[in-house]
């Protein structure tokens, strides 16, 4: 299933071009992004909803989903939990990249950990990117990342490898869009809009096994700059959720960016990106 959140934070189910619009189905429904517990509820309690919502997408008129205003697929998530350094040809990248914006590579930032990226950081795929002025002006390079981003379900600590496929709801794409520089990552990549998710969440078992997804991302239609399938993570998904697990609770609706691939390169405004997950969809995101 595809959940798709759009206009005033209503929750639709997408097939093929059309969505259509479930929210009557949910309980306690609240427009209020900011009091969304109702999201939370349904990412901890999909496979009961499950059926609900699939009887009133099969009962609903659905419409175009190019006449809605798609929102990021995500809610108020306690975190954001991102991972670093989880393609090896990224790794070898980042020695170049940081030799030029940093003067040095820094050996401990070349070694796959997690961080937190702030959730006021996210936006939707009707949104832009907005590059601070004060970043620009300092000269400052600019980077987009496309990855590949977990939605936790159920949830869950101290999760073995083994169970940790169980506690995801479903996958969405994700760009990790970050400074280069010397400060901390998280503030680097905490700027608001630094965090566009869409089109939609694909649910675990409609998108299949996160080891065989395609990602891509295109700048301004002929750059084609990023290209890697998810197998090759250093980490794997499991492994993700489970190291995760260990250092923090993981609660419904936590998000995990699980890694850039190689090819990222800055960005300027007035870029287009269009980034895509085979079996998740795409997204094109202006740069202002």
């Amino acid at each position: 299933m595809r959940l798709a959140l759009f206009d005033d934070y209503r929750l639709g189910v997408v097939a093929g071009d059309q969505i259509t619009d479930v929210t009557g189905a949910l309980p306690g429904h609240d427009p209020d992004p900011l009091t969304a517990g109702w999201w939370r509820g349904l990412c901890r309690d999909f496979p009961a909803l499950s059926p609900r919502l699939q009887a009133a997408a099969a009962a609903e008129t659905p419409v175009p989903v190019a006449s809605v205003r798609l929102r990021a697929p995500a809610l108020a998530p306690s975190k954001i939990i991102a991972c670093a350094s989880n393609y090896r040809d990224h790794v070898t990248e980042m020695h170049e990249v940081q030799q030029r914006t940093l003067g040095r590579a820094v050996d401990w930032m070349m070694r796959f950990d997690i961080f937190l990226k702030a959730p006021s950081a996210i936006s939707g795929p009707a949104d832009p990117v907005l590059l601070p002025p004060v970043v620009l002006a300092a000269g400052a390079e600019i980077h987009h990342e496309s990855e590949l981003v977990v939605v936790i379900g159920a949830g869950g600590k101290d999760i073995a490898p083994e169970a940790a496929l169980a506690s995801v709801l479903g996958y969405t794409i994700g760009l990790d869009i970050t400074v280069r520089g010397a400060a901390d990552r998280s503030r680097r990549k905490s700027y608001d809009t630094f965090a566009p998710l869409g089109p939609w969440l694909t649910t675990a078992d409609e998108a299949g096994d996160p080891a065989a997804l395609e990602i891509d991302l295109i700048r301004n239609g002929d750059d084609h700059r990023q290209h890697v399938m998810t197998r090759d993570l250093i980490t794997p998904v499991p492994a993700i959720v489970s190291y995760a697990s260990q250092v923090m609770t993981l609660l419904p609706g936590d998000l995990i960016f699980t890694g850039a691939p190689a090819g990222v390169g800055p960005i300027s405004p007035g870029d287009v990106l269009e980034t895509r997950i085979s079996r998740l969809g795409s997204m094109t995101i202006r740069v202002r």
